[in-house]
């Protein structure tokens, strides 16, 4: 469990969540393809989706995801 927490706080409020650059556009696309190498690409679409939500407030799909705006 220590390892999720770690790698949690890693990418989402360490060095790693300036990689991602969370509230920017392809911010969740920059996720999945760090995570995968470490979770595999389904559970790391689905880490990074929940991820997005907590970071951000919202999904990668919303209106709201800064993302979204064109």
């Amino acid at each position: 469990m220590a390892d999720r927490n770690q790698l949690k706080l890693y990418w989402t409020t360490g060095p790693g969540a300036l990689r991602i650059r969370w509230g920017t556009p392809g911010d969740w696309t920059r996720c999945v393809r760090h995570l995968t190498e470490h979770v595999g690409p389904e559970r790391a679409r689905r880490i990074c989706q929940t991820w997005h939500i907590e970071v951000t407030g919202v999904a990668t799909g919303s209106r709201a995801n800064p993302g979204n705006q064109r």
